[in-house]
């Protein structure tokens, strides 16, 4: 890059950038690479990093704040505020003091790009700055995946503290973002193609300052978007276009032949493939999100057996463990997707095992909205509850998070068409083998599917209540002998079933075929496909900017003349007796009662960086609404494991002020309040230990002053000095917590026999009650089945403040990982309270290897899950945590649990 503007003579601006609250000194300049200008920053804080440089060009976005919108007095604002966006990056904020140096920053910077602009041919509205949208790579499309999904089961369970809070700024608005007009038929989508369009319709004033920067252009495109998205069905035309949609179960082998018979079984190739495989890898390593090899394989087969007559490329694929999503398209179409993203949810045991889940991919298709989901839901006949289960989390927690952070989350729901495939292992409510086998011989299809679990739960409206399904008139894709037509005739001879299903919700689709494969016979189950021909929206182009023409001349009327208005239904909530892990739910009402279209959002306070505490958010937090339309907005309390501890201690309470804000109109403030029941889950060892009686029964004064003594006794403990005096005075406290000890006991008691322990997740309501009877007795028996107090014991570990291994020793441990000696000397080190937890679970871990063959345990399971609750990394390592220290932390749990007890 050549040297900053600021050297060649050139303006330059000093300034901060603010980040999450924090204000970081810094230099704008105007600087050249490649012969096109720039904005380069300089950070003060990274002097030896390289600057970053955001080039100026069509997509290129430099807006000064407009004072209304700053909430002080314009007398002493001194300086402006300067929002930044470039074509790959998010918006930044700086604040620039010298307000006449800025204006003239502002000035040449808009000079550059009007210079640009000129020297290019108009550009198209979806290349211009005003539009977000996902770059299309036409070798094989961008990938945008995410991590970590907003949904309350364990509470953004994936991220660090800081990030959680940062994802609740941004949940899922009321509305969608239209897509921009489509590139003439003529056009391509490639940017060395941009320049060639001299037949574009003529861009006016009006429209051109909608793409430039201007003082209030941010709300603007915002309402602009809104009303296109109102007004779609009048610049639309419906296209139809050919979906296959396959799912298949693989039971872990490798392909074994060609897969044209399931692929290609219609004359006419389809536009699209949409494809799923379950169980695509059931190693212990494929369990716990590593890499697997049968990925490549299984990709290698579908690319060869892909229709004959049509050229396909592949648009995106994303796996979690066993689910793999593979979606192509004709080549000729890729330049009509954009905005492609993936996301994944799994809903194994404390969501450390990715067995079961769901992997989707979205994806906006000329002007429809795509979401694919391809999931994989809880086994055995009589678990059609945690079936439910699954699918409710999958969809709670699966939200889609755009690169450009100032856009809301998307939900599944929040698309035109969404397509629902995979062995959702639904069952059917008759256990006689033979009695199902001989209606299937007579072909009495219809009498069977009256007792298919997912057409009763879907009558009930339990599970799939929005979801569409085609007739069914093939048999039963499950149970078979692999490489067989034979029904399964193993010891526990399943009873037939339609695991494998395929579901759609939206308009404009219809159903041309669903059926089975019984050609392909690697799997003990059936592929299954269905063909849709489903209607597209297509833009049409010279509509839809006349539409945006009068919408821009509307605003110019309407926004000197009326100021947005709200009202509310109610302005204070109180939640009483919140509980760790229970869900709370109020609603409000906000209507327009103004003259114009609104914009409205949460904000955070002065001095925050996030609209909420992370126990609440708002749904949504974010939208529009037209003259006199109405909205309820859900206030959700959610305490999870981060934070819970605070809120155990006192520090934290359930109290907390929302500023509603009205875009060019006031703001509204909502209080919460509320009670809160501690519990042990959150709390540490070294308190817990002090703890004889329940800890509802403690006073909060008391909880606080355990809280003090732990920290004392962990940091004595560490460095090896004596015990507190309430010791010495004979308060000694227990060895270990009770807690561990009811859940560790009941286990070995009750469940070592038990088949998929610790692989089976338990049940919310017998979780709940789990809680709740460990934070208010000491019982003898514990409530729930055993696969619910085994995902107990885990969410306890996982809510520990302080890991059983304390964070101190993180390094040490997985440096000594490769001794067994060394690792025990570990131990040693460990203050009381942990010492004693840690042994234990090792003696009660060995004791359940010894009945692998009935728990279906192995030594490879139990250390990769457990290394993963009682090894965690600090904090501020966890992002940088690499598949070496996984392994390494994984070698250090193998060295106790395949030692001698008396070791």
């Amino acid at each position: 890059m050549e040297p900053p503007a600021a050297a060649c003579g050139l303006l330059s601006v000093a300034g901060a950038e603010v980040r999450a609250g924090r204000r970081e000194p810094c230099v704008l300049s105007l600087g050249r690479r490649s012969g096109s200008y720039g904005i380069v920053i300089h950070s003060q804080e990274k002097e030896n990093s390289d600057p970053d440089y955001i080039p100026i060009n069509s997509r290129f976005k430099c807006v000064q704040e407009a004072e209304e919108t700053l909430l002080i007095d314009i007398a002493t604002n001194t300086g402006c505020k300067v929002r930044i966006q470039g074509d790959e990056t998010a918006e930044r904020l700086f604040e620039i003091p010298d307000e006449e140096r800025c204006l003239g920053f502002l000035s040449e910077v808009q000079s550059i790009q009007e210079a640009h602009l000129k020297a290019a041919s108009l550009p198209e509205p979806k290349d211009s700055a005003s539009w977000h949208q996902v770059e299309k790579n036409p070798s094989g499309l961008t990938q945008a995946s995410s991590s970590g999904a907003l949904g309350f089961e364990d509470d953004f369970n994936t991220l660090s503290l800081e990030e959680k809070r940062s994802t609740q700024n941004h949940q899922t608005g009321s509305h969608r973002e239209p897509p921009p007009p489509p590139v003439p038929p003529n056009k391509q989508c490639h940017r060395e193609r941009e320049g060639t369009a001299r037949d574009q319709p003529k861009v006016t004033n009006t429209m051109r300052k909608m793409f430039l920067p201007s003082t209030q252009s941010g709300q603007r495109e915002g309402l602009i978007k809104h009303l296109l998205v109102k007004r779609e069905k009048s610049y639309v035309n419906l296209h139809n276009f050919r979906f296959f949609v396959g799912t298949w179960n693989v039971n872990g082998q490798s392909p074994d032949s060609s897969l044209e018979p399931w692929l290609v079984c219609d004359m006419e190739p389809p536009d699209f493939y949409c494809i799923g495989f379950q169980e695509l890898d059931l190693s212990t390593e494929a369990f716990f999100y590593f890499d697997s090899a049968k990925e490549q394989e299984w990709l290698a087969a579908v690319e060869k057996s892909l229709h004959p007559q049509a050229k396909y490329k592949k648009v995106q694929m994303v796996r979690l463990v066993g689910m793999m999503l593979l979606i192509f398209a004709k080549k000729d179409q890729l330049s009509n997707i954009r905005e492609i993203m993936t996301e994944s949810v799994g809903t194994g045991i404390v969501g450390k095992m990715g067995n079961k889940g769901g992997v989707a991919v979205r994806f906006v298709f000329h002007n429809t909205t795509f979401c694919i989901v391809n999931s994989h839901l809880a086994a055995h006949v009589e678990d059609f509850e945690r079936r439910n289960q699954d699918y409710k989390d999958i969809c709670a927690r699966m939200s889609f998070v755009p690169p450009d952070d100032s856009l809301p989350q998307l939900n599944i729901m929040k698309h035109d068409v969404v397509i629902w495939l995979g062995d959702l292992n639904y069952r059917l409510f008759l256990l006689d083998a033979n009695e199902v086998k001989h209606l299937i011989s007579k072909n009495e299809l219809q009498k069977l599917l009256t007792y298919d679990q997912l057409n009763i739960q879907r009558t009930q409206k339990q599970a799939f209540a929005d979801f569409i399904e085609g007739e069914i008139k093939f048999i039963p894709t499950y149970k078979y002998d692999s490489k067989t037509d034979r029904w399964d005739s193993s010891g526990k001879c399943r009873v037939p079933a339609w695991c494998d299903r395929i579901l759609w919700r939206g308009g404009n689709i219809n159903q041309l075929r669903y059926c089975s494969h019984m050609d392909l016979k690697t799997s003990d189950h059936k592929p299954v496909s269905a063909l849709f021909c489903i209607g597209v929206k297509v833009v049409d182009e010279q509509r839809y900017r006349k539409l945006f023409e009068d919408i821009v001349r509307l605003m110019d009327r309407m926004e000197n003349d009326f100021l947005p208005s709200l009202e509310l239904s109610r302005r204070e909530f109180e939640f009483e007796n919140v509980k760790f892990r229970q869900l709370q739910k109020q609603k409000f009402q906000i209507t327009n009662n103004g003259q114009v279209t609104c914009h409205f959002s949460f904000i955070p306070k002065l001095n925050d960086s996030h609209y909420c505490k992370p126990w609440l958010r708002a749904e949504p937090c974010e939208g529009y609404l037209e003259p006199y339309e109405s909205m309820d907005i859900s206030l959700d309390v959610y305490v999870s494991k981060d934070s819970v501890t605070l809120l155990n201690s006192g520090e934290d309470k359930i109290e907390d002020i929302l500023v509603l804000h009205l875009d060019r109109g006031k703001d509204y403030f909502l209080t919460i309040s509320g009670t809160y029941l501690p519990s042990c889950f959150g709390t540490s060892l070294e308190a817990l230990c002090r703890m004889r009686r329940p800890i509802r029964e403690v006073p909060v004064t008391k909880l606080i002053d355990l809280g003090e003594d732990s920290f004392l006794e962990k940091e004595k403990s560490l460095l090896q000095i004596g015990s507190l005096d309430g010791e010495e005075a004979g308060e000694t406290p227990m060895s270990l917590p009770k807690e561990i000890w009811l859940l560790v006991d009941h286990l070995f008691k009750h469940a070592c026999q038990q088949e998929d322990l610790f692989q089976t997740p338990g049940m919310q309501e017998e979780l709940e009650q789990i809680i709740d009877c460990l934070d208010t007795s000491i019982p003898e028996t514990i409530p729930g089945s055993n696969h619910s107090v085994a995902e107990a014991l885990l969410i306890f570990l996982e809510a520990l403040p302080e890991p059983v291994i304390c964070y101190e020793l993180y390094q040490r441990c997985l440096d000594w990982s490769h001794s067994s000696r060394l690792c025990r000397q570990v131990i040693f080190q460990l203050p009381r309270s942990h010492r004693s937890v840690f042994r234990y679970l090792m003696s009660f871990l060995r004791e359940l290897l010894k009945y692998s063959e009935d728990n279906n345990i192995s030594v490879a399971m139990i250390a990769t899950l457990f290394s993963s609750l009682l090894l965690r990394p600090p904090p501020n390592l966890m992002a940088r945590q690499t598949p070496q220290d996984r392994q390494r932390a994984i070698n250090f749990l193998y060295s106790f649990l395949l030692a001698r007890d008396e070791e």
